[in-house]
């Protein structure tokens, strides 16, 4: 079982910057890819990024491959997103995720989900 803890949300103004957190822990001997992914008011779960077990290797939806980085020193430490130039329209819980393949880009592909941070970008 994999259990996942984001943190670093919070209230922004516009074009402000945030560094999201999602810690992991739990017992398993799989070499899980982890991601964001988000979801706003109103509408569907959407993928943001995801990094391979080893952080060699990432990949972006694309309207947020230039304002937003993945990153994670190795398996063992915590994932970051820096989302820099923050818009209203990133307003949205964001949550953590661990999946089996890379990139995962759909809710279905993901194993283990987070509880969730909320992202809030005031204009």
């Amino acid at each position: 079982q994999v259990q996942l803890v984001e943190s670093g949300g919070g209230l922004v103004q516009a074009g402000g910057s945030l560094r999201l957190s999602c810690a992991k822990s739990g017992r398993t001997f799989f070499r899980y890819a982890m991601g964001w992914f988000r979801q706003a008011p109103g509408k569907e779960r959407e993928f943001v990024a995801t990094i391979t077990y080893s952080g060699e290797n990432t990949y972006y939806a694309d309207s947020r491959k230039y304002r937003f980085a993945i990153s994670r020193d190795n398996a063992k430490n915590p994932v970051y997103l820096q989302m820099n130039s923050l818009k209203p329209e990133d307003t949205a819980v964001y949550y953590c995720a661990a999946a089996r393949d890379f990139p995962a880009v759909v809710t279905t592909s993901v194993a283990y989900w987070g509880q969730g941070t909320q992202v809030t970008v005031s204009s």
